[in-house]
């Protein structure tokens, strides 16, 4: 059976019945799998199925296979991926035409690659969806949309890609898991990317995967997230395998399987560096305050900008030292109980 209605509780009903009668499963649909995914994937173990699902993430990317396949060899570390093609499209327009997010939000939607509603992709909850699909095929991890820390791109100004641009970054949209003493953590939301890195150089609606693995080290799979041919392209791929698995009578073997105990990392040591854009009063003591506010939490400034807004209000756009999230909570939280202190904007910063 073949699924592509994109709805999560009829097809959940569908597939289940369709693998109790011991029909082979190959679905597109993303948000059924990365909620329902587990279910499916102990239904379709039981009664000796296969159940494919290689174009719910990236669309012609063969992504899912390769994790499982081709680095099957290999410790995968970190998976990192612009794998929302309408918020891409959307900062590539914000990165090389100054737009505001009001406006590229309107062109996509005329263009048709932003619904009516925007809601899933602009807040990440299309990409956290998938996000929770590679992460269980990575890390063999029955990690859950709950467990995504998610953002979007909502609150993105043009100063913020401008800025980040000067200081020699890219402002993209990215889901990232990583693997950290037998505990993974994941995420989406913005992060400042290096110019120079391969994730940059991915524009308008296409999509990236960048892996790193303990012996391959850094591959990316990069090409178009969406569109009938390119998600067709893999619905039919696999069908194919399920033909080849029926002919050999290798049916029924897991996809992915959960063979780790789910364990999440505690924000004490999920580290980054981080970009903070904030709105100050321009008085005397203000700077000095947030300096010890941030010193308090054991937190040094890399990179500072500090320019003046207007008479009374300055800007103040700072790059952290590599931090944890904890760290960064605690300076927020205390920086928040200042009126004169305004935290707009806070963005992780990938380096390398």
């Amino acid at each position: 059976m073949v699924e592509v209605m994109g709805s999560i509780d009829i097809a959940r009903e569908y597939i289940l019945r369709a693998l109790k009668a011991g029909k082979h499963v190959v679905t597109a649909n993303k948000d059924l799998m990365a909620i329902h995914g587990d279910e499916l994937v102990s239904a379709a173990q039981e009664n000796g199925c296969d159940l494919f699902y290689e174009a719910s993430v990236a669309g012609g990317i063969p992504i899912l296979r390769t994790i499982v396949n081709s680095l099957a060899a290999d410790k995968i570390q970190k998976v990192m991926g612009i794998v929302n093609g309408t918020t891409n499209y959307m900062l590539t327009k914000m990165t090389t035409e100054n737009k505001s997010y009001e406006e590229v939000l309107k062109e996509a939607q005329d263009l048709g690659f932003a619904e009516a509603d925007p809601t899933s992709d602009v807040d990440g909850i299309d990409a956290a969806r998938k996000m929770v699909i590679l992460t269980r095929l990575a890390f063999g991890m029955n990690v859950r949309l709950e467990d995504v820390e998610t953002d979007g791109i909502r609150g993105i100004s043009p100063l913020d890609i401008t800025t980040a641009y000067q200081l020699g970054y890219k402002v993209k949209l990215v889901g990232r898991a990583e693997e950290v003493d037998g505990t993974v953590s994941v995420d989406v939301g913005p992060v400042l990317l290096p110019r120079a890195h391969p994730l940059s150089g991915v524009n308008y609606e296409n999509n990236a995967v960048f892996v790193t693995g303990a012996a391959v080290g850094e591959t990316m799979f990069y090409g178009p997230g969406a569109g009938e041919l390119p998600t067709a392209t893999s619905v039919v791929s696999d069908l194919i395998t399920v033909a080849k698995n029926s002919r050999l009578g290798t049916n029924g073997n897991a996809f992915n399987s959960f063979i780790h105990e789910t364990k999440h990392t505690p924000k004490e040591k999920v580290y980054s560096k981080y970009y903070l854009r904030l709105e100050m009063d321009d008085k005397t003591g203000t700077f000095l305050k947030l300096t010890q506010i941030f010193a308090e939490a054991g937190i040094g400034f890399d990179k500072i900008i500090q320019e003046p807004l207007n008479e009374f209000t300055a800007t103040v756009v700072i790059v952290t030292h590599s931090i944890s999230k904890a760290q960064l909570n605690v300076a927020q939280k205390r920086a928040e109980e200042e009126p004169e202190i305004r935290i707009l904007t806070k963005y992780a910063v990938v380096e390398g």
